[in-house]
């Protein structure tokens, strides 16, 4: 078997690991074999399942554009979308589309780690993502790539202040003292993406997130 071979057959019995650790703490857990397949596995085993979804929002999330599924309910017609990856909105627009995705059928975003026991760490700019996660919308969806599991809380706010802030930053264009240091710097720029964090132990009510856990590193 070669390397890539290994590192997904690891992978595999890994994400078969922390998806058993995820149902012990509510959350309903499928797994992809890869990004390319996650579309089809969310609209047959995800989308189809719940009632009565007619509006969909999304956080902030390049593997949910990457996966497809943002294109998809954009093509579609069957749902109201609210869109609030358009980034041509004035500023007003852009807050309040957010502040109307709290209230939307289906949520779908990423997270920033999960750790070995099953508990989701986000940290926010506005906190439009994480507030949907923790309470609004009726299901949330996570597409989850295998990079953003680590061992322990720790290993997460080390993760997401180091690595997955800074890099934002740089995606972003935000002129903050981590886009060029690279590390943290405990900031107070206006544009710093750091500003909420939420911790989520246990999915309430039961099942009402969702994650994908991809085997595939994917997204920041």
């Amino acid at each position: 078997m070669d390397t890539r071979g290994m590192l997904d057959s690891f992978w595999e019995k890994k994400l078969y690991i922390i998806k058993q650790v995820l149902e012990k703490n509510n959350f309903e857990v499928f797994i992809s074999p890869s990004l390319a397949q996650v579309k089809e596995i969310f609209i047959n085993q995800v989308l189809k399942r719940l009632d009565n979804i007619k509006e969909v929002s999304f956080g902030g999330s390049l593997t949910v554009i990457d996966s497809g599924i943002y294109g998809f309910f954009k093509d579609t017609g069957e749902y109201n979308v609210i869109d609030t990856y358009d980034r041509t909105i004035p500023k007003d627009e852009f807050i309040e589309r957010r502040r109307k995705a709290l209230l939307c059928d289906l949520f779908i975003t990423g997270t920033n780690a999960i750790t070995e026991d099953g508990v989701l760490v986000n940290l926010d700019g506005y906190g439009n993502r994480v507030g949907a996660i923790a309470f609004g919308p009726r299901y949330v969806t996570l597409l989850v790539g295998r990079n953003k599991i680590v061992n322990d809380m720790d290993e997460a706010v080390n993760r997401i202040k180091n690595f997955a802030a800074p890099i934002n930053t740089l995606r972003l264009g935000r002129k903050t003292p981590c886009s060029k240091t690279l590390t943290c710097e405990d900031c107070n720029s206006p544009d710093r993406v750091c500003n909420v964090w939420v911790i989520t132990e246990k999915s309430v009510p039961p099942k009402r997130i969702k994650i994908i856990l991809i085997n595939e590193d994917c997204g920041f």
